[in-house]
C-alpha cells in the first residue's frame, strides 16, 4: 500500500510540474501588440517594458512583438478596437480617443475641459469611473488590464498665439477621427481636419493644415517645431489615458499564472508610463518646456479668465455629448473631479 501511494504522489508531482511546460506548447510562438506610436514616444515605450516585463514574469512562455504606427490596421488609429475584438491583434495599448468610435463610454476624457491636470486624471482612471469603464469593456469582449497615459493635449499652429477663441478662428487643426474632436474644434471657430498621425506631420510641413494637438512628449519627440508648429498653447483641454487590453480568447488561452503575470506586468508598465508622459511639464520639473522653448516655440498659458472663455464656447458639446456617454457616468466623473 506504502509503495502504490508513493508511485502515486510522485506521479502526481511529475504531472504538476509538466503542466506549465504542457500550457507553453498550446501557446502562440508570437503575440501581436498594437500601438500607435513607436519607441520614440513614451507611448511606444510602454510597449516595449510591457514586452520585456511578461517576459520576465512568465519565464519566457508568453513571447510579444511590437507592432507600432497600427500598421496591424493599415494605420487607420480606430479601426484597432475592432481588430482586437476580432483576434486580428491580440494585445494592445490604445488610446480612449481611438476605440471611443466602438465604446461611447470613452468619449468622457474627451469632453472639453473637463479634466484641468493630472490629478483630475487620476481621480478618473483611478477610481470609480475607471472600475465602471473597465467593466464596459470587458462587455465589448476584450480583457482591460491597467492604465497608462499618453497625456494632456496641447494646441499648436504656424499662424499665430492662441489665447483665445478668436484666436482660432479659420485655422486648420488636424484632429484624431473623432466626432467629438471635430464638433469641439466647430465650436471654436477653427476649421477641423481629421487624419491619421502618419498623414498630420506631411501634413503640417506641406502647410496644409495649421496646427494640430497632442500632449508635449509627442510634439517634442515628433520635432513639430521643424514644421513650422511655433506657438503653442498650454490649454490642457482633454487627456489621454492609454488602457492595456487582451484579446478575450488569447487571455482564456493562458494559464491562471500567466494571466496575473501579464496583468501585473501591464501595471507596472501603466505606472512607469504614467511617470515619464508627465515628466518636465510641470512647475517643479518644467525641462521639458524649457527644451520646447530653446527650439523656438513661443508658448502661451491662458489666464483664469481666458480659460474660461474657450470652456463656455465648448459649453454646447460638452452637454451634447454628455447625452451620447451617459448622464450618470458623466456626473460621476465630475464628482471625482471636484473632490481630488
Amino acid at each position: 500500500m506504502l509503495r502504490r501511494a508513493f508511485v502515486t504522489t510522485s506521479a502526481a508531482a511529475l504531472l504538476a510540474a509538466a503542466l506549465p511546460a504542457l500550457a507553453a506548447d498550446a501557446y502562440k510562438a508570437e503575440y501581436k501588440l498594437s500601438t500607435v506610436l513607436g519607441n520614440a514616444f513614451p507611448w511606444g515605450q510602454a510597449g516595449e517594458r510591457w514586452i520585456e516585463l511578461v517576459k520576465e514574469k512568465t519565464q519566457g512562455r508568453v513571447n510579444i512583438k511590437l507592432y507600432p504606427g497600427t500598421s496591424l490596421v493599415g494605420g487607420d488609429q480606430t479601426r484597432e478596437f475592432t481588430a482586437i475584438r476580432q483576434g486580428v491583434i491580440d494585445m494592445a495599448i490604445g488610446s480612449t480617443i481611438n476605440w471611443s468610435p466602438q465604446v461611447k463610454e470613452l468619449n468622457v476624457f474627451s469632453l472639453p475641459f473637463l479634466m484641468p491636470d493630472g490629478k483630475a486624471m487620476d481621480a478618473l482612471t483611478q477610481g470609480e469611473v475607471g472600475k465602471d469603464l473597465f467593466k464596459v469593456l470587458e462587455k465589448a469582449e476584450v480583457v482591460p488590464l491597467a492604465w497608462g497615459e499618453n497625456g494632456a493635449r496641447e494646441l499648436s499652429n504656424s499662424k499665430r498665439p492662441v489665447r483665445t477663441p478668436a484666436d482660432l478662428k479659420g485655422l486648420k487643426i488636424r484632429v484624431v477621427g473623432s466626432p467629438l474632436f471635430l464638433e469641439t474644434f466647430t465650436a471654436l471657430g477653427a476649421n477641423p481636419t481629421q487624419m491619421s498621425w502618419a498623414d498630420a506631420q506631411p501634413a503640417l510641413a506641406s502647410g496644409a493644415v495649421d496646427g494640430q494637438e497632442n500632449p508635449l512628449s509627442i510634439f517634442n519627440a515628433a520635432k513639430l517645431h521643424t514644421v513650422g508648429q511655433k506657438n503653442l498653447t498650454l490649454w490642457h483641454y482633454v487627456s489621454d489615458p492609454l488602457i492595456f487590453v487582451v484579446n478575450k480568447d488569447v487571455w482564456a488561452g493562458w494559464s491562471p499564472a500567466d494571466r496575473e503575470a501579464v496583468r501585473q506586468a501591464a501595471i507596472q508598465a501603466g505606472k512607469e508610463n504614467i511617470e515619464k508622459s508627465r515628466k518636465g511639464i510641470t512647475a517643479a520639473d518644467p525641462a521639458l518646456l524649457k527644451q520646447i522653448e530653446g527650439n523656438g516655440v513661443a508658448i502661451v498659458t491662458p489666464t483664469t479668465e481666458e480659460r474660461a472663455a474657450f470652456v463656455a464656447a465648448t459649453r454646447g458639446v460638452y452637454e451634447k455629448w454628455t447625452k451620447t456617454i451617459g448622464p450618470d457616468l458623466v456626473k460621476k466623473a465630475e464628482a471625482a473631479v471636484g473632490k481630488r
